[in-house]
């Protein structure tokens, strides 16, 4: 009698545990280096920039994340310039396949940053590459793919009970490039004056801790492009210092960076390796000033919706518009309309809308997490944000590289982020005006469905 009244409470405490242990969140991780070993050209820019050495290695990382119902979902982020429509397709089915995951529970990601290697149908026309420069991006294309995959599975065998926290943390380098000239940003800082235009500093933080309390990984956000740097290197640029900051200072921890809604925000001033290092530790800054305030506790609750919206070209270029764009000074567009139009004219047919990603999280009872494609701009972080409350974060440079997605302010003001869509191949200037709305119908739509 005595044995079993000793047996009845531990018995009941080992069950509480347990029940304890079951309630929690399972999270695994893993990541994989993809710098090329051979010689092949640096993205972005639309120069001839082949690598010639490292400063050090670009990534691909995968969070896996199981809440206490069995629900799952992975996130990949990455130190590329972009993910073509062929591979975030292909990455997804193989996806359902191998391991389960729909769409929805699966977010690809890329930094954007321009000391990526280039690769296969990203930006088709800003590269002067010849034939057997392309097979060899071709090759290192499906090699890549084939990390990506091999790295969602390997986060999702490492799934183990952890707890997940949220924070926010500031960072102020990214300044709003439409509204400040960058050859005068330097100056206007020296004498304390306010840059313009809109931005959003803020440095998002998901933290997950082991249920030992040790930092397991820190997943952090910015809205800034990755071009501080611009010379035959490869790295991760300002996120890639980050990454490696944050590692350093909390040995153990994996660090995962994704890109907001930086599409119209630049790291100004740039070009130096100095500012690039600079701009990294004060990301990191925010990294540890988010984890140094008040961190939300996540419970382990886990809601995905995904949902392709159609965006429509605005028109068409005329044959006499592409016949003077081959003349352009601006090599990429002179690239571009040489190459569509013999095949306009062999009758090829072209898009005359695409089919964008949007993805909407909910991580516990609060937290939302916004995925949109391409290269959208800091208005929607600021709209959602306001629309859903402060606990929403917003990722651009997700999905497939569709090009940039300007605001319906941006789309009136016209310009770079507005009228330059032809640079990710398709036979088009720019979108339709009502762009925004239709993207904001669609995150409003996923955020009703996971809530």
């Amino acid at each position: 009698m005595r044995l079993l009244l000793f047996l009845i409470p531990l018995l009941m405490l080992l069950t509480a545990r347990e029940a304890r242990a079951e309630r929690t969140w399972k999270v695994g991780i893993a990541q994989t280096a993809v710098t090329p070993e051979k010689t092949q050209w640096l993205s972005g820019y639309g120069s001839k920039r082949p690598a010639v050495g490292k400063r050090h290695d670009v990534w691909v990382k995968a969070l896996a994340l199981q809440d206490a119902g069995g629900r799952r979902a992975v996130l990949v982020t990455s130190d590329l310039v972009g993910i073509s429509k062929g591979m975030y397709d292909r990455v997804s089915a193989a996806g359902k396949k191998r391991f389960g995951l729909d769409r929805s529970q699966l977010v690809l990601t890329y930094s954007h940053n321009h000391c990526a290697p280039v690769t296969t149908d990203v930006l088709p026309d800003y590269y002067p590459l010849e034939s057997e420069d392309w097979k060899q991006v071709d090759a290192y294309s499906v090699e890549l793919e084939e990390r990506v995959l091999t790295t969602i599975g390997e986060a999702l065998s490492h799934l183990k009970p952890a707890r997940l926290y949220t924070g926010e943390g500031k960072a102020s380098f990214a300044v709003n490039r439409r509204n400040n000239k960058e050859a005068e940003v330097p100056a206007i800082l020296a004498e304390g004056k306010p840059l313009q235009g809109p931005v959003d500093h803020s440095v998002p933080l998901l933290v997950v801790r082991g249920l030992d309390d040790r930092i397991q990984a820190l997943i952090f956000g910015y809205a800034c492009h990755p071009t501080t740097l611009s010379d035959d290197q490869w790295c991760g640029d300002y996120p890639g210092y980050a990454q490696i900051e944050l590692q350093k200072r909390h040995p153990g921890a994996a660090a995962l960076f994704w890109t907001g809604c930086g599409g119209d925000q630049n790291p100004l001033p740039r070009r130096t390796v100095q500012l690039c290092e600079k701009y990294g530790r004060r990301l990191a800054d925010g990294v540890d000033e988010a984890l140094a305030g008040k961190l939300e506790p996540v419970a382990p609750e886990l809601r995905t919706a995904h949902q392709f919206v159609t965006l429509n070209f605005d028109r068409r270029p005329t044959r006499a518009e592409l016949e003077a764009d081959t003349k352009s000074t601006n090599s990429v567009r002179a690239r571009w309309a040489k190459r569509v139009l013999p095949l306009l004219d062999a009758g090829k047919p072209f898009p005359d809308r695409v089919e964008y990603g949007v993805s909407v999280w909910r991580l516990g009872k609060e937290q939302l997490w916004v995925a949109l494609g391409g290269e959208a701009v800091v208005d929607y972080s600021l709209r959602f944000k306001r629309e859903f409350g402060p606990r929403t974060w917003v990722a651009g440079y997700a999905h497939d590289m569709v090009g940039y997605v300007p605001s319906r302010r941006v789309w009136k003001e016209g310009g770079y982020e507005a009228e330059f869509i032809y640079e990710y191949g398709w036979l088009a200037y720019r979108w339709t005006e009502d762009t925004e709305d239709r993207i904001a119908a669609a995150v409003q739509r996923l955020a009703r469905k996971v809530r």
